[in-house]
């Protein structure tokens, strides 16, 4: 027995030196120590012996099983370390090796229209103000002096979350906001996205964007509402840019008028761009109504003021040449690296 000890020690201390892994150090521990290991056999024989066998046998046997243990050990300490030696070397950084180039992103054409309109108008001495783009029905329609019978006011003209809620087909569902909000006399410009039940086409989408400009104060007239506009059409499209007033007709505004600028492509010869009359529509504007001061709770016989809407993606299609809206929304980076 005192044999089969040695074979099992000199065995397992021959197994121990070729194991690589600690799956094999375990399996190696499990064959000797394991109740059906080789050394818990040899300890289970003795029961065969006479008791002064026993006690030399016990005390062999525990020696043994101490070797064992510790060459174990041993041997998963190395192993550890050859593991994480090797994975250390999987793992090392080269920090001189040139890096992955990162690719930088492009603000989208319309950001960059909103950021440009909203900076000029800030050079102005405006300010940004921010409303919901799901708004009340009074906030969208009432209160803009557009009355129950408005056509837009038709569920198939515009999106209704609920009886009296709506997602806003425009961005001045905010002036209303802001009367009630705001101490007077402020200036504002109010960028945002709308909503409307429009078929996707070259040049309508069911989302959209609109910047909202909106004055109130003592003494302010429609020369004020005209010189704004012309000085930010010169910003946006050049110093040599003309504007142009048409009479026109808004339910919160009165008077009203759309307004034109110079084509910037021919210069206001005639183009395919303007369609032949040297002229591009490019927002809608009037002195507000006093119907909406009085909802906002304001004086009109001490305060007037003007508001001003403008479609975001015309502007970004005028200004890039895109000829289909639909660009706009499809993410293809293709298209959008183009406005770097």
């Amino acid at each position: 027995m005192q044999e089969k000890l040695e074979k099992v020690l000199a065995e397992a201390k021959e197994q121990l030196k070729e194991a690589g892994t600690l799956e094999e150090t375990e399996a190696i521990r499990v064959r000797v120590l394991g109740k059906k290991g080789q050394l818990t056999q040899i300890l289970r024989g003795m029961g065969k012996l006479s008791r002064e066998e026993k006690k030399e046998m016990g005390m062999a046997a525990n020696k043994a099983k101490a070797q064992f243990e510790e060459m174990l050990r041993e041997r998963v300490k190395q192993v550890r370390e050859k593991t994480r030696e090797a994975r250390f070397r999987e793992e090392k950084i080269d920090v001189t090796e040139p890096g992955v180039q990162v690719t930088i992103g492009v603000e989208h054409p319309i950001t960059q229209v909103i950021n440009e309109i909203v900076g000029i108008f800030r050079s102005m001495g405006y300010s940004v103000y921010e409303s919901p783009e799901v708004d009340t029905v009074f906030n969208t329609f009432d209160g803009l002096n557009s009355p129950e019978f408005h056509p837009a006011r038709d569920m198939s003209d515009t999106f209704y979350i609920g009886k009296d809620i709506v997602l806003r087909p425009h961005t001045s569902s905010g002036e209303v906001r802001a009367e009630k909000e705001l101490p007077l006399p402020y200036k504002i410009v109010i960028p945002g996205r709308c909503f409307r039940c429009d078929t996707p086409d070259a040049t309508h989408s069911p989302t959209f964007h609109q910047v909202e400009m909106m004055v109130i104060g003592e003494d302010i007239t429609m020369a004020d509402l005209k010189g704004s506009l012309d000085h930010m059409a010169k910003q946006l499209f050049g110093p040599e840019t003309r504007t142009k007033f048409r009479p026109h007709h808004f339910p919160f505004t009165e008077p009203s008028a759309e307004m034109d600028v110079s084509c910037f492509k021919c210069g206001g010869k005639g183009c395919n761009v303007c369609k032949g009359s040297g002229w591009i529509e490019i927002l809608g504007c009037g002195m507000t109504h006093p119907h909406v001061h009085r909802v906002g709770g304001i004086d009109t016989e001490k305060y007037t003021g003007f508001a001003v809407g403008m479609g975001v993606e015309r502007i970004a299609m005028l200004k890039y040449g895109i000829d289909d809206i639909r660009l706009l929304y499809e993410n293809d980076m293709r298209f959008i690296n183009q406005f770097k």
